[in-house]
């Protein structure tokens, strides 16, 4: 069996092991990366937060990216009943980017990984982990590749950044299941050719379809338009047919969205994806930490999934790199409960989306800029600046300003009568 010997292993060529191989090779670590499927490969959370542009900055990336041309995207539109709220990340909160991309994941990501192997970084596809043992934070993995061979990897640590295959988690038993319910997706990429007739700046229109059902709206730069419907599984039981017959009444029956997608080509066949929520106990253990996904993937609304990602790995990254040199690295504090800060603000508005919190502070007519600005923030993805008092007290400043705007509305119709 083949063995070789690297400072750091990256289980994982996604945004996340990405972002981590990189910093880590650029502080003079040699760096292995391997990933189980082959690029370009699909996957969703197409729709990125201007908070990730931070951590592609930090690695080396953006030049890449902005050479593919993708879309750019300035902000966040919300469309319930006739009714518009609009957020432009130039006028948030906090200081920091006020535009992202939107983006194919697979050409993403493929440019990702491929920034990696351009620093010298091996990486290795269609190879899977099936054994990892710990000796103190020495670590040796068996990996198999795409013949059936066997090798071993040697690593001072281990990164993983695995995505939904979870491998840490998974090898040893630390997948727990999420706080959040259950919901499924059905969605798929459409050639957008009425996209002009329509409102449609750059930016990511997000439309209440029924009370907890939510659509996305995501224009590629290319003329392609993502477009998925989420909600409770029993709500898609209400459609007989297949997936395809059940999109295309799902299309029908949105004023919004009839009209521009009636009859458009679909680049693929429609897809499904379900139970997607998942977390862990802890997010590092002696000799690893988990980054992205495999930490705690919420759910698609506000596009928290790459930002998360990225993030974490970029502060997983300057801590492991700490603990190379032989520095003391307080986890709980500096990584747990960084991330948790930025998981549990983001679990807030996802639960306050579902229900209707926050349908009464987007479409309300009594909301004050200031306290927008503070939301966009959090919309944008900074979710970790506690000057915000959203961010800072985020379930109680929420669930207040929605009392206050119900009971301003209840006030002023009073008036009127």
């Amino acid at each position: 069996m083949k063995h070789v010997q690297t400072d750091v292993l990256v289980i994982g060529a996604g945004p996340s092991g990405s972002v981590a191989a990189s910093i880590i090779k650029q502080a003079g670590y040699n760096v292995i990366m391997v990933e189980k499927m082959k690029f370009p490969r699909f996957v969703i959370g197409e729709s990125l937060l201007p908070r990730c542009m931070e951590a592609l900055e930090e690695a080396g990336f953006l030049e890449a990216v902005k050479a593919k041309s993708f879309q750019q995207k300035n902000g966040a539109k919300f469309v319930k009943d006739g009714m518009i709220c609009d957020y432009s990340f130039a006028d948030q909160f906090t200081k920091g980017w006020s535009w992202t991309w939107q983006v194919p994941r697979a050409e993403f990501d493929k440019t990702l990984a491929d920034c990696c192997e351009a620093m010298d970084i091996p990486l290795h596809y269609e190879t899977t982990v099936t054994d990892i043992r710990f000796k103190g934070s020495d670590s040796i993995t068996t990996v198999v590749d795409k013949n059936g061979e066997a090798s071993t990897i040697g690593a001072r640590f281990i990164v993983d950044g695995s995505g939904y295959g979870r491998v840490i988690p998974k090898l040893f038993g630390l997948d727990r299941p999420s706080s959040l319910p259950g919901r499924k997706a059905l969605f798929c990429h459409m050639k957008d050719e009425k996209r002009q007739t329509v409102h449609e700046p750059n930016r990511i229109t997000i439309v209440t379809h029924k009370p907890g059902v939510w659509i996305w709206v995501i224009p590629f730069a290319s003329g392609i338009t993502s477009v998925g419907y989420v909600g409770d599984p029993s709500f898609f039981a209400n459609y007989s047919g297949t997936n395809e017959e059940v999109y295309n009444a799902l299309l029908e029956d949105e004023p919004y969205l009839a009209e521009r997608f009636r009859g458009a080509e679909k680049q693929f066949e429609v897809r499904v994806l379900e139970s997607w929520s998942a977390t862990c106990d802890k997010f590092y253990g002696e000799g690893f930490v988990l980054t992205g996904n495999v930490t705690e993937f919420l759910d698609p609304i506000f596009s928290s999934g790459v930002t998360l990602a990225t993030v974490s790995s970029q502060t997983a990254a300057h801590l492991v790199i700490r603990k190379l040199k032989g520095e003391e690295v307080d986890w709980d504090t500096e990584y747990m409960d960084h991330m948790m800060q930025g998981v549990n603000t983001f679990r807030t508005y996802v639960n306050c989306w579902y229900d209707g919190t926050l349908d009464t502070i987007f479409f309300s007519k009594n909301q004050q800029p200031e306290i927008k600005n503070m939301i966009c923030s959090v919309l944008a993805g900074y979710v970790w600046d506690k000057e915000n008092p959203f961010v800072r007290e985020h379930n109680r400043q929420v669930k207040k300003l929605a009392r206050t705007l119900t009971l301003k509305q209840i006030l002023e119709e009073d008036r009127n009568e």
